[in-house]
């Protein structure tokens, strides 16, 4: 701890506490809207213990990604469905669900602890980082230098998913002319069956 300082402790320290508060706000509020600000409160402290590693990049991609697009998402989410849509409050097993899915994340975290309190060793000093380690200039020269293939494949990867997920909500549209042509096919027949009908009677009413 000799070689932390105070500034470095108290800034960890207000970034734990965003994250905490952020955390437990969005899995306490009902309101989805307050949900989706405690989100993003974890999501700037994350982004906050990220630049105090000296990872510029993650910290921005936190801010630019999760904070600017995902919450984002969530929110015109929010939007389309209201803020008061939630499950019917007769939804069979919800709070049982809800019960044991706490009491399983309970134990496992209990669990961890535990585990990582039996195995602790002393703390050893980290070596010191390269100049430019974690920058984003040191992170975009190893993309495009040494990991440029798997870059590329992902890009790949993500490009076919958009274009399958294209696809799947283009086959399940339905064609506005099917119902004008179902409905021309069937004039004539209701046509011819409506003349059979009148020339019947008119034979009747000749007999």
């Amino acid at each position: 701890m000799s070689g932390i300082g105070t500034f470095d402790l108290l800034f960890f320290g207000l970034t734990t506490l965003l994250v905490l508060l952020g955390g437990i706000g969005t899995v306490a509020a009902k309101n989805p809207i307050r949900g989706a600000m405690g989100l993003l409160t974890a999501i700037v402290g994350i982004a906050g213990m990220y630049l105090q590693l000296a990872a510029e990049f993650l910290a921005a991609i936190q801010i630019i990604v999760y904070a600017g697009a995902v919450v984002v998402l969530f929110l015109f989410v929010i939007m389309l469905l209201g803020p008061q849509a939630t499950t019917s409050a007769g939804a069979a097993g919800t709070k049982v669900s809800r019960y044991f899915g706490a009491g399983v994340l309970l134990v496992t975290s209990v669990g961890a602890m535990s585990l990582l309190w039996r195995t602790r060793t002393e703390i050893a000093a980290l070596p010191k980082l390269p100049p430019g380690h974690g920058t984003i200039e040191g992170i975009g020269r190893e993309l495009f230098t040494t990991h440029i293939v798997p870059f590329e494949l992902s890009g790949a990867l993500l490009l076919v998913a958009v274009v399958g997920a294209v696809a799947v909500a283009r086959g399940k549209q339905i064609d506005p002319t099917s119902a004008v042509k179902v409905a021309v096919a069937k004039k004539p027949t209701k046509q011819a069956s409506g003349e059979a009908e009148a020339h019947t009677a008119h034979a009747k009413e000749a007999g």
